[in-house]
């Protein structure tokens, strides 16, 4: 994996725009930095010297030297496009999707807001009961929360009926919690069933993409995750990686905080389920 081209994708968007040129050009110019000096590269990204070497110590290189040596260190890779190709063997596909789940996971680590997370797990860890709202692409990792959740002991119930949702909402109370998976922030039926959930007294956490969106006008907690989708990908569905990472953290942080509850859940769980098998 070629870890400082990736750090470049994941460090862009906090990138000045003489920075982006750089940025720009070694992406979309593979292996060429290597017999350039400083003196080179700024004439083809049209910047400064200086500019350069603040775009290192961004990556954490101490200078163009040490940056350079990074890259030729990588070797003579072909970038760390996300460009599937029908032409890319399923190896090659591979090494895309995982460069693509490297970004989105360190994006997400970045944008996601540790009070605000913290919050999430104390209000889920004391709910008397947690429903959660997923659909479409966002239902199966809904369900996987719901799976979580009740494998650790705690009241969960998962719906992806948007009649069952404000049904459901209807019926909550302030000691309840809704944990409402969206990546789009902008689904009516969720948003519908958020506003009655909350209107109820209940807590209302929002797990959606990161910037502005209708479902911050209904929740209490908002945890961002962060993706590049692009339009080649006909899936498209890196975000449902951050997604599941940011469940899992919350399903850890409850299980280690209830050892002894969720330990007894578990071995309850497996007893029961030891009798499915042959």
């Amino acid at each position: 994996m070629e870890k400082t081209m990736l750090n470049i994708k994941i460090l862009y968007d906090k990138m000045g725009s003489a920075e982006k040129r750089i940025a720009d050009w070694l992406l979309d110019n593979p292996g060429e930095i290597i017999p350039l000096s400083i003196v080179d590269l700024a004439q083809r990204c049209r910047c400064g010297e200086a500019t350069i070497v603040r775009f290192a110590r961004r990556l954490g290189f101490s200078g163009y030297q040490d940056m350079k040596i990074s890259l030729a260190q990588e070797g003579n890779a072909t970038g760390v496009s996300t460009t599937i190709d029908i032409a890319d063997s399923a190896t090659e596909v591979f090494d895309k999707v995982c460069n693509d789940i490297y970004c989105t996971l360190e994006k997400t680590r970045d944008m996601l807001d540790a009070a605000s997370l913290q919050a999430a797990c104390e209000r889920i860890l004391q709910a008397s009961r947690i429903v959660i709202f997923g659909l479409g692409n966002s239902a199966p990792i809904a369900k996987d929360a719901e799976y979580k959740f009740l494998r650790a002991g705690l009241s969960a119930v998962m719906y992806s009926d948007n009649h069952m949702q404000v049904i459901a909402a209807s019926h909550l109370t302030e000691n309840d919690v809704v944990l409402a998976i969206s990546h789009s922030g902008a689904s009516k039926d969720i948003i519908d069933a958020c506003e009655i959930a909350r209107k109820n007294g209940a807590t209302v956490i929002a797990l959606t993409h990161a910037g502005k969106s209708p479902i911050h006008a209904c929740s209490d907690i908002l945890l961002y995750t962060s993706s590049d989708e692009v339009s080649h990908n006909i899936l498209a569905l890196n975000f449902r990686v951050a997604q599941l990472a940011v469940v899992n953290v919350i399903s850890y942080y409850v299980a280690y905080h209830r050892p002894d509850k969720t330990l007894c859940a578990i071995r309850n769980t497996e007893r029961t389920i030891r009798a499915k098998k042959c």
